[in-house]
């Protein structure tokens, strides 16, 4: 299965932090499973972090390695990703929630997300 990580579960996965839900890990660990991470992550972080809020404790660029070395793929955003967004219903106004959202449709992938706003989009999307 192709897995694309919300950024909060990314990080969460990264530092191994209780918040991950078991089902989470599972579907992280699972070595037969794809995980990727979105550019519109690395980008969402990297806007947080130099705005410094409290809520992004590392940068873009520490977030970018510890993902490469967990082994996780990178997701290019694509002209493709952006058109799609615009024909996505409006159950959330967070620009990189709805891009990460479009990608996990148009690619196919399996969102892994925390936000139930966000599960809203779709079935394929697992509210972990």
């Amino acid at each position: 299965m192709r897995l694309l990580l919300d950024t909060h579960v990314a990080l969460w996965a990264v530092v191994d932090s209780p918040m991950l839900s078991a089902l989470a890990r599972e579907l992280i660990l699972t070595p037969a499973n794809e995980v990727f991470i979105s550019a519109a992550t690395i980008w969402e972080i990297s806007i947080k972090f130099a705005l410094g809020r409290g809520s992004m404790p590392i940068s873009g660029a520490k977030a970018a390695d510890c993902f490469a070395r967990a082994g996780y793929f990178r997701l290019p955003m694509t002209w493709e990703h952006a058109l799609a967004v615009e024909s996505l219903p409006l159950h959330h106004a967070d620009p990189f929630d709805r891009m990460l959202v479009a990608q996990s449709l148009r690619e196919p992938m399996r969102l892994l997300t925390h936000d139930r706003i966000v599960a809203k989009y779709a079935d394929t999307i697992i509210l972990v």
